[in-house]
């Protein structure tokens, strides 16, 4: 730990200077003092970095990740904003098609904001603050190596930097260092007993390219977004992101044989393949601003720590170290924040150094996990191959209900509330059962779908001329 830790203040250890490895450091910095161990070398601003693959393509902040971001850092998403990052208006400011098949109005009525802007942004806003922290010490081009203590409490970590090994000593130690964890190897070794994995894997490839906004648009240009259908595989659909520096983030999605290609010949013609053209449309005459970067790291992938019968104390797991999900639903970042914020609503009533507190973490952390996993792997399982098990009895009836939901929220405010309430993770999944939802959904007035995404006529013919 730094020389300047505080005497009498708990060290804690955080691996990884992912999002969700701030989001903790930044919780954790209220009752410890903090050492961030990373791998990399970070970069100053928002730049690319080696251990974010994934932030090339389409991200998005919903907005019960805009009261967690706030709440643990207050001012930050003005700060994102202030940077050339934006609070979208969901739905006003969106042309969206759900996976049913259905588009939604563009209700003014909603009070739902999400940050839209480049994960690189995002990315180097949140360091900034969460680095300039006093209480806070960054660790970098240092790795992991395993966990110190035994299977009833961990004491520390051994870590490799600069050709040498070493063990730094903690109170606690916090994994976050997203999809390749080796959290559940280390318990083993410690004598645990192996965590209880799944997962579900739609076989999802992501290609992204970035165009040169249309002439004739500004920041206030709607995200388009066309969501592939389960029901009619392979599943395709693409989103159009308008963010800083008059730029638009381009991600088109694919499963198991539909999948795009860096084929920069092929990537229009895929976004006129969707379900919906609109997306080619838009982009057919755009200007290309960079190469075309693919994936195909997006299975859903949960290990379930809050239930293992034994759990050391000292030890807590966050972010897609516990469960990382397909992309494009988009709830990771919120996930991360919410997560840290339950740990430190935890430490604020118990001392990190007593026993259980570390159980009393991960099962405070894994509420929103299930939560997202739920509404991720609620679409994914349907898709040919993406799990062993088909889905349950009660899966096939919420997923029905859902699509109903989905349905009537397209056409009334009442009910689309309601279910941006539980999409954006602000609240828990019975919100689709209040009468918000209810009586709209079995007595109507219905109104009739649309047939064609919601662009007025003036924004098709800015983006297009």
């Amino acid at each position: 730990m730094p020389d300047s830790a505080t005497a009498g203040r708990p060290a804690a250890l955080v691996i990884g200077a992912s999002a969700a490895g701030l989001f903790a450091a930044a919780a954790l910095s209220e009752f410890a003092d903090v050492v961030i161990v990373e791998r990399d070398h970070l970069p100053d601003g928002p730049v690319p970095r080696r251990g974010v693959p994934q932030a090339r393509h389409a991200h998005v902040v919903w907005s019960g990740g805009v009261l967690a971001f706030n709440d643990l850092l207050p001012g930050l998403t003005d700060r994102v904003v202030a940077r050339g990052g934006r609070m979208a208006h969901i739905m006003a400011d969106m042309v969206s098609r759900a996976p049913n098949e259905v588009w939604f109005r563009r209700f003014l009525t909603t009070r739902h904001r999400n940050v839209v802007c480049s994960r690189d942004l995002l990315d180097a806003v949140i360091r900034e603050r969460v680095l300039g922290h006093p209480r806070i010490t960054l660790r970098e081009n240092t790795t992991a190596l395993s966990l110190e203590g035994n299977a009833a409490r961990v004491t520390g970590l051994r870590v490799r930097t600069g050709g040498e090994e070493l063990t730094l000593s903690a109170d606690l130690v916090v994994d976050a260092s997203g999809r390749g964890s080796r959290a559940a190897q280390w318990l083993v070794d410690l004598g645990l007993p192996k965590v209880t994995e799944r997962e579900v894997n739609a076989g999802v490839t992501y290609a992204t390219r970035l165009y040169k906004a249309p002439a004739g648009t500004g920041s206030d240009f709607p995200l388009i977004n066309v969501q592939a259908n389960p029901a009619n595989p392979p599943g395709r659909g693409g989103i159009i992101l308008p963010i800083e520096n008059r730029r638009w983030l381009v991600t088109l999605g694919g499963t198991r044989g539909g999948e795009p290609t860096a084929d920069p010949d092929a990537f229009v013609p895929f976004a006129l393949s969707l379900g919906d053209p609109v997306i080619g449309e838009l982009i057919r005459n755009a200007e290309p601003v960079s190469d075309i970067l693919t994936t195909r790291s997006t299975a859903n992938h949960r290990r379930y720590y809050e239930k293992m019968k034994r759990w050391p104390d000292g030890f807590t797991v966050l972010g897609d170290a516990v469960a990382a999900y397909n992309p494009v639903y988009g709830h990771g970042l919120t996930v991360a924040a919410q997560g840290a914020v339950a740990v430190r609503d935890v430490l604020r009533s118990a001392a990190i150094t007593a026993p259980g507190t570390a159980r009393r973490l991960q099962r405070a952390a894994s509420r929103p996990v299930a939560a997202a996993w739920d509404l991720a792997v609620g679409q994914d399982a349907f898709y040919p191959g993406a799990t062993d098990a088909p889905p349950t009895a009660v899966e096939r009836f919420l997923a029905r209900f859902v699509d109903r939901a989905v349905a009537t929220g397209a056409r009334n405010p009442r009910a689309m509330g309601a279910l941006l309430d539980v999409m954006s993770m602000e609240k828990p999944a019975t919100r689709l059962f209040s009468l918000d939802m209810l009586l709209p959904m079995l007595v109507g007035p219905k109104k009739r779908h649309l047939q064609g995404p919601p662009l007025t006529e003036a924004e098709r013919k800015a983006a297009v001329r």
